[in-house]
């Protein structure tokens, strides 16, 4: 299955799964990623961490071991 770390920039990916469990599943969801949105991908660090995305109109970075644990379509 495809990851969130798997989009390339400026590109977009619907959420279909959440893999994390207990308190990071938790931090994930409350940051506002759940299953159904949409998600840009709009930067990525030269080393590849952090992620910046664009979430429900607001822009939000995440660590690639958290993308890891987001599969999108």
């Amino acid at each position: 299955m495809k990851t969130l770390k798997d989009v390339r920039i400026g590109g977009t990916a619907k959420v279909v799964k959440l893999t994390g469990t207990g308190a990071i599943k938790r931090r994930i969801m409350d940051m506002g990623i759940t299953k159904g949105v949409t998600v840009y991908v709009r930067k990525v660090a030269p080393l590849g961490d952090p992620i910046e995305l664009n979430v429900r109109g607001y822009e939000l970075s995440i660590r690639k071991e958290d993308a890891e644990m987001i599969e999108v379509e």
